[in-house]
Order: C-alpha cells, then structure tokens, then sequence
C-alpha cells in the first residue's frame, strides 16, 4: 500500500512523540561516531583513507538497499521529483564532506583540519534561517560558540602544549606552504557537512529514513569510487582484518551514528543536531585512551569539557522558532 503522507487524525501530538527522546539518541549516536577514528586508524595501516571513505558508504548502501527494495519500495516510489532531487544532492555533498575532508590531512595538520572542519555547525546556525525559516535560540547561540571554542582547544592540543603557560607554534607555520591548501579542503568539508545535514532536514519531514539514507548513502558511494579511480587506488587487495575494519565503519559509525542523526533531524533543528556532533571529538578521545592508550593532555581535557557545556547549554530548549516537523505516517 502507498505510503500516506498526510498527517494522521485524533491526538496528533502524542502520535508524533518518538519512543526515544531524540537527544538519547542523539548520545548514542556520539558515542558510535566517535569509534570512526579509532576503525580509521586500524584502517590506515593498510589502506589509503579515500578507500577507506569507500567502502564505509558502500557496504552500508549494500546492506540497506535490500532492505529498501523489499519493504519501503511504495515509500520510494512514492517520492516526489523534488524530494529525489533533494536526496541526490545530499549524496553528493555528503560524498565532497568525506572526500575533503580526508584529503585535508594529507596537506595540513590535524590541528587545523579539526578546527576548520568543526566549523560546519556555524555553517547551518547561519544558514538555518535563510533555508530552513529556523531561528536558532540564544541558547543554541551560546552553546555553539561554547563548543566551537572547546574545538578550537582541542584541535591545537596537537600542536601547543601547556607548561607554565599556552606555548604554540608561530601562527604563520599553520598557513604556509601546502598548509594553506588543506585547510581551504577542511572549511571545504565543514560547509558541505553542513549543507548535508540541512538537506537532511528538509528532506526528512516528508520522507521516511530508509528511502532516504540508502539513496544519500548510495549516491555519495558512487561518487567516491569515482575519485578512489581518478586517484589511481586499488580497491581490493587489503588483508581480513582491514575489511573487518571496513565493514565495523559502515556498521557503527555509518549505518547506527549517522542515520540517527538523519532520524533526529525529524524532530530536533538543523542547528542542534550539528552542534551535538561536536561531542564526538570528546568521547574518541576517551576511546582512544581505552583501545590505544592514548592519555589526553590537560588542553584536551579542558576543551571536552567546554563542548559538552556547550552541548548542554544548546539543548536546553528548542530553537524559537523552529517548525515542528511532521512525521509520515509510517514506521522510521
């Protein structure tokens, strides 16, 4: 039967309420984002990281699409020209978000690649308005710079260190050279980061999560094989334990953490559901310690604490003027 997407009739309200709060699930997806750097890393030791960016969208696109085809095929089809359109463009910016951003660390530091990158909330506060008609709060506001600031510690953890005092590198050594490439692909990352998860929200309040995810998935696959071609990589060739790697990124961090960010934003504003990524810095780093023993320098610290303030302050309460998104009447 053909997906209805009117709104259902009687207490409207309750029928709209998720089982789980949005921003449970919003921390749960955090946590399961934040083992991407930890897989990455494993990854890196055998394969360059655009394949790795591969195959992360492609096995999750492989698993969802049966799935689609089986028991939300009416959903699909029932998908106006605009909404399709929409989704591709998704993929696309999706496919720029992962493909820049990996370049990133090849030219520049990962200080610089982290800051720049972390940007994409300010991106989507800016321009929620403009495309969306939603007015970040004072609360959103105050938390974003929270966390954009907790960022800014984090990323130059890499770089500074504390002893009686901030020392740092000169300022020039994080633009020079090649550098300065880099952090252009970083910003580049961060602004299609954001455009991905506005597209997300508008999409969302017509358009059930499977229909969605698995063409914005398959579309940013298909995009990144091409530039894994263009580049020269070998797509096979990599030992067991590597794909075992591949498939846990497309499990956790891909089908889990990003398709429940893709879930909230039926519920939640662009801006909130951004900012709550920047939570995924702070709980990698405690991973890190666990699986690499990686102990986290004071700056660290401190900036972890800053983002999950800021985190904390942002979702107090909703935007002021955000519009309630209406879910279809089907299952998410």
């Amino acid at each position: 039967m053909t997906q209805d997407r009117t709104l259902p009739s009687g207490n409207s309200h309750a029928q709209n309420e998720p089982d789980i709060p949005p921003v449970i699930s919003l921390a749960l997806a955090i946590l399961a984002a934040s083992t991407a750097s930890i897989l990455i890393r494993f990854a890196q030791a055998d394969a360059p990281s655009l394949v790795i960016a591969v195959y992360r969208l492609t096995i999750a696109s492989l698993i969802l699409t049966p799935v689609l085809l089986s028991r939300y095929r009416d959903e699909l089809q029932a998908m106006t020209k605009h909404e399709l359109l929409l989704t591709l463009v998704s993929g696309v910016f999706l496919s720029i978000h992962f493909a820049t951003w990996i370049t990133s660390l090849e030219y520049t530091s990962v200080a610089s690649s982290v800051v720049l990158v972390q940007t994409a909330p300010l991106f989507v506060a800016l321009l929620s308005p403009l495309f969306l008609g939603e007015r970040p709060s004072r609360f959103i506001f105050v938390g974003l710079i929270l966390a954009l600031f907790g960022s800014l510690i984090i990323g130059l953890s890499d770089a500074c260190n504390w002893d009686e005092g901030l020392h740092c590198p000169p300022i020039a050594s994080f633009f020079s050279g090649s550098a300065m490439k880099g952090d252009l692909l970083a910003l580049a990352g961060a602004a299609a980061g954001a455009a991905y998860i506005m597209i997300g929200r508008r999409v969302r309040s017509t358009v059930t999560l499977l229909p969605y995810i698995t063409v914005t998935y398959g579309v940013a696959s298909g995009v990144l094989i091409i530039l894994m071609i263009q580049a020269g990589y070998e797509p096979f060739g990599y030992s067991s334990q590597t794909y075992l790697w591949f498939l846990l990124l497309a499990l956790l961090p891909q089908l889990f953490a990003h398709s429940t960010y893709n879930w909230a934003l039926r519920y939640l504003s662009a801006a909130l559901v951004s900012i709550s990524q920047l939570g995924e810095p702070v709980a990698s780093t405690i991973l890190a310690y666990l699986f690499l023993r990686e102990i986290p320098t004071a700056l660290r610290i401190v900036g972890a604490v800053i983002i999950l303030t800021g985190i904390a302050v942002a979702s107090l309460r909703p935007s002021s003027n955000v519009r309630r998104i209406k879910p279809v009447n089907s299952i998410d």
